[in-house]
């Protein structure tokens, strides 16, 4: 072994042995006679001294070590006169009676710090780098006690992990697949799983009741902070269940990873918001609930003024904002202007100030008395000091909106802080989501989602009117505003199955191509079953306290999808393409 002890062990008990230790050199300070060099590794940093009593050749060692390089070196552990209270390992030092360069580097492009000086960029460029340093070691160290305490959880609740394919049929039904060509079958793709959805499927007809698989997923859409090509999720599959089986045996799941993971016991039930609901009050299916500000549905009272921005709109809501009557016209213009952005899609914003005096200042005082804006603060819920925000427009687009809003004024104000957890269930979603583009149904979920037993007269009418009631049997876990988990009771009636295709605009040829597998194996007596898939990279983020999943990767894509460490994806040999069957139309000499 290169060493006896690691950089993040020693203590005072430790006073007088002789150790050897390895790792890289964090720093080197010179004070008078003596060196300092912080030794680091995994584990932590320790410190090594030399002075003027240490022998000229390895002083000699010393004066040419460079950050990063990699060393082993030997001494005694000494009590510290200068204590370092900010670290495991500052109460001791080593007293250095010899050391070998195991490796030297050349000067890192930044600074391997906690507080790095290297950009996003670069530091993606250099992951290896990025990795050594403290605050990707934690996140990195967090998400493997989640894997070990998902494991644990699991296990004890008789789930057995099985692994699934990687390479499978492309059964196109919401994100794009990443396809590979088969070099064996000519002009055939497999796709890479966007999840075992099918499989997870097959296994409880086959009657292993309790499935589950850490399993890694691929999604070919656009990118942002949550989201990568290829995550990682914790899929789950149980047979002879109902919706709230599966619902308090994840919510177990979940306690146990607050309680053993950060030490925190939840000790209640986590409230179930039906999606209609969740629109209604928070413009969002994926609401955080850490604070109030909820929406508004001010339609009938904003009508009647001659304002036609109000009379011609099938929806007005507001939010409240408390406290905040004292913003400026400067600051409610730049929200107007952020509401415009095409991302939220609002035409205006309208303001109310409710002054502390009783008074009201509105943008629309041309067409509202002060009693009409009264009513309109008495249906918002709106006191003295507080501001009104208004939008109007097409009721689910404007409810978005404002869900989108109230967020970014929570952000502004302070209100969602990262150590204060919200957890609940989003129940009872819509079964089918309609196209105008296209005129046809989408499952909101997947053709696989059960509808509510209640609503399966709708199901199977013919109007777009009743199809559109129908609501899924399925579930999702919300999380400080961040959709964590989701899933459903699956069909298992090949009858019920028959129908969704049909709904979903596929042809009994079209469905037996895609999923005839499936199909057929539903005819040897599948289970009652449901499942969940949760987020497990978004997850590992939420417990660290971050917007971002990308620190939880090891070696994560940037927004266009690119690896620019190993420079991926990038262009294959002609040979490789020969042997795929396929052709290029890229053109080299094509000016970008």
């Amino acid at each position: 072994m290169y060493r006896t002890k690691t950089c993040g062990e020693l203590r005072l008990s430790n006073v007088s042995e002789e150790v050897t230790l390895a790792g890289w050199v964090q720093r080197v300070r010179k004070m008078g006679g003596m060196t300092f060099i912080d030794l680091r590794d995994r584990y932590g940093i320790t410190q090594l001294v030399t002075d003027e009593a240490t022998s000229a050749q390895l002083n000699g060692l010393v004066e040419k070590l460079g950050r990063e390089f990699v060393i082993q070196a030997t001494g005694i552990v000494m009590e510290r006169q200068s204590k370092n209270p900010k670290i495991e390992t500052g109460d001791i030092e080593i007293k250095l009676t010899d050391m070998k360069v195991l490796n030297p580097s050349v000067t890192p492009p930044f600074t391997i710090e906690d507080e790095s000086d290297g950009g996003e960029e670069l530091r993606a460029k250099f992951r290896y780098l990025d990795l050594r340093r403290n605050p990707l070691k934690r996140a990195l160290y967090l998400r493997h006690k989640m894997a070990h305490e998902v494991r644990n959880y699991l296990d004890s609740q008789n789930f057995i992990e099985i692994e699934t394919p990687y390479l499978i049929k492309s059964t196109p039904e919401g994100a794009r697949d990443f396809v590979v060509p088969s070099r064996m079958n000519p002009g055939e793709f497999y796709a890479l799983p966007q999840s075992p959805q099918q499989q997870k499927q097959l296994l409880m007809v086959a009657g292993y009741d309790r499935y589950f698989q850490i399993v890694r997923c691929f999604r070919d859409e656009d990118l942002r902070a949550d989201r990568q090509p290829e995550f990682t999720q914790i899929d789950c599959e149980m047979s002879f269940v109902e919706r709230d089986d599966v619902l308090n045996t994840f919510e177990g799941m979940i306690k146990s990873l607050f309680k053993n993971i950060l030490g925190i016991e939840i000790n209640y039930d986590f409230p179930r918001m039906p999606y209609s609901q969740a629109m209604s009050m928070y413009g969002s299916d994926k609401p955080d609930i850490r604070f109030g500000m909820t929406l508004h549905d001010i339609t009938d009272i904003a009508k009647g003024h001659n304002f036609s921005v109000f009379d011609s709109a099938e929806y007005v809501g507001s939010i409240v904002v408390k406290g905040a009557s004292d913003y400026t016209r400067k600051q409610l213009d730049e929200l107007t202007e952020w509401v415009k952005r095409p991302q939220i899609g609002a035409k205006g914003l309208v303001y109310v100030k409710c002054a502390s005096d009783g008074s009201f200042k509105s943008s629309i005082d041309k067409f509202f008395t002060a009693d009409d804006l009264r009513k309109v603060a008495q249906a918002s819920e709106a006191e003295a000091s507080d501001l009104i925000l208004i939008l109007s427009g097409p009721k689910t687009k404007m409810q978005t909106a404002l869900g989108s809003l109230r967020i970014e004024m929570g952000n502004r104000l302070g209100l969602r802080d990262p150590k204060v957890f919200a957890p609940l269930w989003v129940v009872d979603f819509p079964l089918l989501e309609w196209d105008d583009e296209t005129q046809r149904f989408y499952a909101m979920h997947h053709p696989f989602t059960s509808p509510k037993p209640e609503h399966l007269e709708y199901f199977y009418s013919n109007k777009k009117e009743d199809l559109a009631m129908v609501c899924a049997n399925a579930y999702d876990f919300v999380l400080n505003g961040t959709e964590v988990g989701g899933g459903s009771i699956r069909i298992h009636d090949s009858k019920i199955q028959e129908r969704m295709f049909e709904v979903l605009g596929f042809s009994k040829e079209d469905a037996d191509y895609r999923f005839g597998f499936l199909i057929n194996a539903f005819k040897y007596g599948a289970p009652p079953h449901g499942g969940i898939a949760f987020g497990f990279d978004r997850f590992c983020a939420l417990f660290g306290g971050q917007e971002t999943i990308r620190d939880y990767i090891a070696f994560p894509k940037n927004n266009q999808g690119r690896d620019v460490m190993l420079d991926a994806p990038s262009r294959i040999d002609h040979s490789q393409m020969e042997e795929l069957f396929l052709e290029s139309t890229y053109n080299e000499n094509k000016v970008n």
